[in-house]
């Protein structure tokens, strides 16, 4: 895409995504700088508690045809429980990107950096580099089923697990060629089909299939359980590790809180064949309890930038970035890192000090 101008569209969304965006651009404008690639940033206030007060609903009417327009959607944080239920703002926005523009693969990095004290016992920087792919728009999630005899002591509650060979499929090819990609070459998939004895005997067997297609790719399987162990206890060991939308969902957030925190994790919303845009988003949520102090951390919301970035295929840029993140927490200065990370610095220091380390970066 070296030739064409990114068209991104900025949604900051709620709470701390509205002040940890600003410097997410900043960076993805510093990368762009040093590396000539040509960005475009529109920013929209739709997808958030605010616009839903004002309007009703988490999005405009138009808004699939306003962002089909875009390469990606840089997305800050959803959420204010005291003025709107989560179950609304999540379902009716980011959700709904994820599903309608069938974002089906979800992506986490899990990185052990320096400067970022892991919980694990003699863990350092390098013991855990390992990435997440989870199966994102059908499996455990699909919102299938209902309730009937309510309010009765016959009251039945059902929701159906669904899994497809196209869904399935897609999800492994993905991981397969990530892992393929790496110098390690390994997969490992979670399962569970010891004790769910349709679906995950299923998602075994087209995993085996998949890997005839993979000869060079090292493949293992642990069920969730175990799994969930290893992450604590052998984090070394995984390179690319892929999982049903719920198994996802769970190790990725495991994963991550392996590394030292949750707060500066990134994710991206991946539609890979590019019909439409995918979506990058920090992992940390609205934070209310500390939106508008000015003490976010902005890595989260830099790091999905560098996401972004991978994902276009623009390495260098991305390399650049994420060496300036790990830099500036490696420096750790007291004074320009956040509180979470046990500094006293702002979001502003800190994004700033990354924003400079990447336009001393050098092409």
């Amino acid at each position: 895409m070296a030739n064409n101008t990114l068209k991104i569209a900025v949604i900051p969304g709620d709470g701390i995504g509205l002040e940890v965006m600003p410097y997410g651009v900043r960076c993805l404008e510093a990368a762009a700088k040093v590396f000539g690639i040509p960005l475009t940033f529109e920013t929209f206030d739709f997808a958030s508690c605010t616009f839903y007060q004002k309007h009703g609903d988490m999005l405009p009417p138009d808004w699939k045809e306003k962002l089909l327009g875009f390469d990606a959607i840089y997305f800050g944080a959803v959420g204010m429980p005291e003025l709107v239920p989560d179950e609304v703002s999540l379902w009716g926005s980011l959700l709904k990107f994820r599903r309608e523009f069938d974002q089906y693969i979800n992506l986490r990095p899990c990185r052990l950096m320096a400067g970022v004290k892991s919980p694990l016992a003699d863990r350092k920087p390098g013991d855990i580099d390992f990435w997440i792919v989870r199966e994102n728009t059908e499996g455990e999630y699909s919102s299938i089923g209902g309730k009937i005899f309510e309010g009765t002591d016959r009251e039945t509650v059902i929701q159906e697990t669904v899994m497809t060979r196209t869904g399935i499929d897609r999800v492994l090819r993905y991981a397969f060629d990530l892992a393929q990609s790496r110098p390690r070459k390994r997969l490992t998939s979670a399962t569970k089909s010891n004790g769910i004895s349709i679906t995950m005997p299923y998602w075994d067997s087209r995993v085996r299939e998949m890997s005839l297609s993979y000869p060079d790719v090292n493949v293992d399987k642990y069920h969730i359980d175990i799994l969930t162990a290893h992450f604590v206890q052998r984090p070394n060991i995984f390179d690319v590790v892929v999982g049903s939308n719920l198994f996802g969902d769970i190790l990725s957030d495991l994963g991550p809180a392996c590394t030292g925190t949750i707060g500066i994790a990134p994710s991206g919303n991946i539609n890979p064949d590019r019909r439409f845009p995918s979506l990058f988003e920090p992992v940390h949520g609205s934070a209310p309890d500390i939106a508008g102090k000015g003490i976010a951390n902005p890595i989260g919301m830099i790091w999905a930038g560098q996401m972004m970035m991978l994902h276009f295929g623009y390495q260098d840029a991305a390399a650049a970035m994420l060496r300036a993140i790990e830099k500036v927490l490696a420096g750790g200065d007291t004074n320009v890192i956040t509180a979470d990370l046990g500094g006293k610095g702002t979001t502003k220091s800190l994004g700033e000090a990354i924003e400079i380390e990447i336009l001393a970066a050098k092409k």
